[in-house]
C-alpha cells in the first residue's frame, strides 16, 4: 500500500477529486494548509499600505491505494492540478505498513 499526499492551489480542489473519483479512488483526506515553495509568497496592498503574503493557501489531499493503483491517482492529480505555472504544487509517496478499519478490524488492503 501506499500514502499520497498531494498539496495543491484550492481552486483546483474540485477537478482533482472529480479526476481521482473518475479513476475508481474514493478514500481520501482534505485538509486546508499554508506554506510556500520557491514562489515565496507576494506583496500586496491593502488600504494604502503594502504587506507581504508569505504563506500562501493550499489543499492538502491524502489517500492510501493499492499499488496497482498509484499511476492512476497520480496521473489524475497531475491532469486535473497542472496549469503549468508556479505554485501548481508537490506530490510525495511513500510505503504505507498496514492499516487498519477500526469499525471492524479489517487489515492490510481490505482495509481501504
Amino acid at each position: 500500500m501506499l500514502k499520497i499526499e498531494a498539496i495543491l492551489q484550492p481552486s483546483k480542489l474540485d477537478a482533482v477529486k472529480e479526476a481521482l473519483l473518475d479513476a475508481g479512488i474514493e478514500g481520501m483526506t482534505i485538509l486546508e494548509a499554508r506554506g510556500h515553495g520557491r514562489q515565496k509568497g507576494h506583496t500586496e496592498f491593502y488600504r494604502g499600505r503594502e504587506y507581504t503574503v508569505d504563506l500562501l493557501p493550499k489543499v492538502k489531499i491524502e489517500l492510501v491505494v493499492v499499488e496497482d493503483m498509484k499511476e492512476k491517482a497520480i496521473q489524475a492529480i497531475i491532469g486535473a492540478a497542472r496549469t503549468g505555472r508556479i505554485g501548481d504544487g508537490k506530490i510525495f509517496i511513500s510505503r504505507i505498513e498496514e492499516a487498519i478499519r477500526i469499525r471492524n478490524d479489517e487489515r492490510g488492503e481490505t482495509a481501504l
